[in-house]
């Protein structure tokens, strides 16, 4: 590994441990919910594809840091006796593996680990033996027998296009992003009757605001659907979303908790997309690696023959248009952000740093503004659920020269007649 690498590693790994090692004085307890704090948070690593630091490494971290008289250079990665043999497994892999067997208590360690690989659930570099994932799962206290899980589970499908809609998130690789190597996130969207991508892409973030961003692109592509299966993540969680599904008419349901039976459609095309499309990509920035996915949609996926439906999807959605529901006019409006505020005595409301000058009549009322973070001149306020047009922006030399209504307190003295003197001193 060259120099360079070593110390942006050494670096990043002195990040995570810092406020360990940094403080004068840190009890054993808080020592110890910091680390599971910091096990628990997912990280960019450095020249690594893994997201999650086990607690046992930022323990050695710190041990390593202490050795080697408190300098950041004793964290450089050495060069390791069993270099080239498979080692290790990352923390992402043994989540999945506990997931799974807890889905599945009935499966044996064999069982569970080939349906891993059918799922795609191990990165290539890393492979799971027998006798590490019988460790793992012991250490879970999962490798007790169990009866066999004998669940009816039947197999689904949508009757019609925009029935249902399942959607979820894959981890892809780091890409260049305005010059900086940043992992990024496939938002997917994908129709339960013929298996088309109503919009896909490849994003910085797998929070709520690219979610609502993805969504905004799917409805305005193929139409509304009228139920969204999604996952437990904290963006399909978030009360936003639960008010653009509501607002729309679309009924949003959540997988159950380690069932990933339920998403087995969505995860099969997570395969398709590592196997098909990332496996050859030959981009380096995340504008390469989103109008190539948008080629190979519209250029292989949609017009290729489907395993399961027999059917090339965009052919068997476009059969039955007549079901699908066109997005409103007004859609934009739907996925506007809400805050509540109060109206200043001097009419201005805040938001986002930004002031605006809102109606007279709403001195000292509490009002709902609505909003898009990237068009910030255009702000909605509402009063008892009737809109009063849009705020303008804040002029003060405008705003202190309005004028205002009389006060109901007569006995209050008049304001001084404006002038070129300072109203003190000589």
């Amino acid at each position: 590994m060259e120099d360079e690498k070593k110390e942006k590693i050494a670096l990043f790994r002195y990040g995570v441990i810092s406020e360990l090692v940094g403080a004068a004085h840190l009890a054993y307890g808080d020592a110890e919910a910091l680390i599971r704090q910091l096990a628990g948070r997912r990280w960019d690593i450095p020249h690594s594809p893994r997201t999650l630091i086990s607690a046992s490494t930022i323990r050695r971290w710190v041990r390593l840091y202490e050795r080697g008289g408190r300098d950041w250079r004793a964290l450089i990665p050495m060069r390791r006796s069993d270099e080239g043999k498979c080692r290790v497994v990352d923390q992402e892999t043994v989540l999945s593996l506990v997931r799974l067997k807890k889905a599945n208590p009935g499966m044996t360690v064999r069982q569970l680990i080939l349906r891993m690989e059918e799922l795609d659930l191990m990165l290539p570099e890393y492979r799971l033996s027998q006798s590490t994932a019988y460790r793992l799962l012991k250490a879970e206290g999962l490798t007790a027998r169990h009866p066999l899980d004998k669940t009816d589970r039947r197999r689904y499908e949508a009757e019609g296009p925009n029935e249902l809609w399942q959607s979820d998130v894959l981890h892809g690789p780091s890409v260049l992003v305005k010059g900086k190597s940043r992992k990024v996130y496939l938002i997917v969207f994908l129709d339960d009757h013929s298996r088309l991508i109503p919009h896909g892409e490849f994003y910085t973030s797998e929070g709520i605001d690219c979610y609502l961003d993805a969504l905004r692109q799917a409805l305005l592509k193929r139409g509304l659907p009228r139920k969204l299966y999604v996952d437990n993540g904290a963006a399909f969680r978030s009360h936003h979303l639960e008010k653009v599904c509501a607002s729309l008419g679309i009924s949003k349901y959540h997988a159950q908790p380690y069932t990933p039976q339920g998403k087995g459609k969505v995860e099969r095309f997570f395969r398709t997309v590592r196997q098909q499309f990332l496996a050859g990509f030959c981009g380096k920035t995340l504008d390469d690696l989103n109008q190539a996915f948008d080629c190979w949609l519209d250029d292989e996926y949609h017009r290729r023959k489907h395993s399961s439906t027999g059917e090339p999807p965009l052919e068997r959605f476009s059969r039955n248009l007549e079901l699908v529901r066109r997005p409103p006019g007004d859609l934009e409006d739907h996925f506007r952000k809400v805050a509540r505020r109060r109206v200043a005595k001097d009419r201005v409301v805040s938001l986002d740093c930004r002031q605006y000058e809102a109606p007279a009549t709403l001195i000292g009322e509490h009002v709902i503004l609505l909003y898009h973070e990237h068009d910030p001149d255009h702000v909605e306020v509402l009063c008892h659920d009737k809109s009063h047009g849009l705020l303008r922006p804040l002029d003060k030399h405008v705003n202190a020269d309005v004028g205002r209504e009389k006060s109901q307190n007569q006995d209050a003295p008049a304001p001084a007649p404006k002038s070129g003197r300072l109203p003190f001193g000589k």
